[in-house]
């Protein structure tokens, strides 16, 4: 094993690696854990069944979550690469799925870098409790100065200053590489990050109110289970908020060094999140409970439960009512702010691993280009007087069309052109400590591909029929529709370049040992061959692949 991992290196050049397993569990956890966590689950959970909510919530998380999230590190590890590498060396004609995924990064990263200005700027506005007593007229127009829906380059120089920052931040992480960079920033970040928000909670359970504020967030409703709408509610939450389907775990996992536990690593990361975010419920709802017993209101006649709205309005207004309101803000904010970056550097080096691979460049090179390019789409986008509607509708479209459809092809692709799962599960296994059985191919396959177009199709009828937001029908298709298709026309156009790297050259056999493969072949020659041919599988019978598999044994 150890021979094959270094011949592997001698052919394809050293590439980096974590320190180990702790580093890639605590940054792939910070990637997961984000903005949606804290601001989006808790009003999801609520509108759609309470404590209910968590039965579907949970079984979301089994039977898609986790399958599709083990799939990306199965793609990643044992393809050892980029996205556009790892889709390139399943099969050249499928490389433009890779950089769909870059694409889709460089989208998001554009305007989540400018919520974490955002929050910098709150971390201090809350010394004082600047916002007053309006906190919507001074989120809205003193902080963003929100204008009419259009393009517009009015700068805001409020958000200009600390999105620079964020970017110059993001950049030396990003330049310091895998394991200097991310990792040291995770590995200190993510359990900090636990302790400032676990005493966040803890402090928000001995409000006034905190526990009409959690019978809210917990009572079920159990009817809402005969809802498809709520099973459906969870399995957007579940693929939104772990961060799988478009090129970040994949890409992470390929930074595993070879010989590594894997299934288990997806377990730990999976569970992580699930938790945080109900722990962020916890502390939402006792906050929100609070409130209301502040006005003499029930929970349910509280707007603003979900988004930017929930933690840029209603937790301000909640923060001014609080003893000792100034501190909780800062403890508030300074969580948003680092779940947030966290989440922004594993979305930047989805594309700095795609360039440096494609075009041969450094690491450095890599990340002046793409903190470049997005910094500056990002400032003259959204810190301008249009930049809170803008990112609105790009976050709608990128979400719910972008990623949904990435994830799609990919599980079709895998699963049944190229056949691959059975290799993919036979990989994970050699590199476990835990077994994944079969069922593993009935969710990636069947599940997760039926569910997600559902969700797919009810989205695209509904930004048929009417404009998303209403905002005007110009605007959702100049920051909707138009982006989605440039996003389409880059990654074909990208696929299309020459390579600088000889990525053709890899051969996962020889750089995981043939043992790794469980009786099936995945050779370059044995793909080129069959993307020249008809052959209609990828894996022998059954039978066949358990004595082959005792063969390569014997033979190693």
């Amino acid at each position: 094993m150890v021979a094959a991992e270094k011949q592997g290196q001698k052919h394809h050049g050293h590439r980096e690696e974590w320190s180990g397993q702790f580093g890639f569990i605590m940054s792939a956890i910070g990637s997961a854990v984000g903005l949606g966590n804290i601001w989006r689950f808790p009003g999801v959970a609520y509108t759609n069944g309470g404590g209910a909510f968590l039965v579907p919530y949970i079984v979301a998380l089994l039977t898609a979550g986790i399958p599709i999230l083990l799939l990306d590190y199965a793609l990643g590890h044992r393809y050892h690469g980029s996205s556009p590498t790892v889709f390139r060396r399943l099969g050249k004609k499928w490389e433009s799925i890779g950089w769909f995924h870059v694409m889709i990064c460089i989208v998001i990263t554009s305007y989540y870098a400018v919520i974490l200005a955002w929050a910098v700027r709150y971390v201090m506005f809350s010394a004082n409790l600047e916002w007053g007593k309006d906190t919507t007229s001074f989120f809205l127009k003193d902080f963003l100065q929100v204008g009419e829906p259009g393009v517009n380059a009015d700068v805001v120089i409020g958000i200009f200053i600390p999105l620079t920052l964020v970017w110059i931040a993001a950049f030396v992480v990003m330049a310091l590489g895998v394991t200097r960079g991310i990792e040291r920033l995770n590995r200190f970040f993510i359990p900090f990050l636990v302790l400032i928000f676990g005493a966040l909670v803890v402090r928000a359970l001995f409000l006034e109110g905190a526990i009409d504020g959690l019978n809210a967030f917990f009572t079920p409703n159990w009817s809402a289970l005969a809802d498809p709408g709520v099973w459906i509610a969870a399995y957007s939450q579940i693929f939104f908020s772990l961060s799988v389907g478009f090129g970040i775990m994949l890409t992470y996992s390929s930074y595993l060094r070879a010989k590594s536990n894997i299934i288990p690593t997806g377990l730990v990361t999976g569970f992580a999140n699930s938790s945080f975010e109900i722990l962020a419920g916890i502390g939402v709802f006792a906050t929100l409970g609070f409130m209301a017993s502040q006005q003499g209101i029930q929970i349910n006649e509280l707007e603003g439960l979900t988004g930017p709205i929930l933690s840029f309005v209603t937790f301000p207004a909640v923060i001014s009512m609080m003893p000792g309101g100034p501190i909780f803000g800062v403890i508030f904010f300074l969580s948003l702010t680092i779940a947030g970056f966290t989440s922004l550097v594993s979305l930047l080096q989805v594309t700095s691993a795609a360039f440096q691979e494609k075009f041969g460049i450094s690491r450095r090179r890599a990340t002046m280009w793409v903190t470049g390019v997005s910094g500056v789409a990002s400032v003259f986008i959204f810190s301008t007087t249009d930049g809170l509607n803008a990112l609105d509708v790009v976050d709608k479209y990128i979400n719910e069309l972008g990623i949904i459809s990435s994830a799609i092809f990919a599980c079709v692709v895998v699963s049944f052109v190229l056949r691959r799962l059975p290799l993919l599960r036979a990989h994970l296994n050699y590199h476990s400590m835990l077994n994944l059985g079969k069922w593993w191919y009935a969710m990636v396959a069947v599940l997760v591909p039926a569910v997600l177009t559902v969700i797919l199709t009810a989205t695209i009828i509904d930004l048929i029929k009417e404009p998303y937001g209403g905002y005007p029908a110009i605007f959702n298709f100049e920051f909707g529709w138009a982006m989605i298709i440039a996003t389409l026309i880059a990654s074909i156009g990208f696929s299309l370049l020459r390579w600088k790297t000889p990525v053709d050259d890899f051969n996962p056999m020889v750089f995981h040992g043939s043992q790794s493969a469980g009786g099936y072949d995945d050779t370059p020659a044995y793909f080129a061959n069959k993307e020249s041919s008809t052959a209609r599988e990828l894996a022998p019978e059954p039978e066949l692949v358990a004595s082959s598999a005792t063969h390569s044994t014997k033979e190693n």
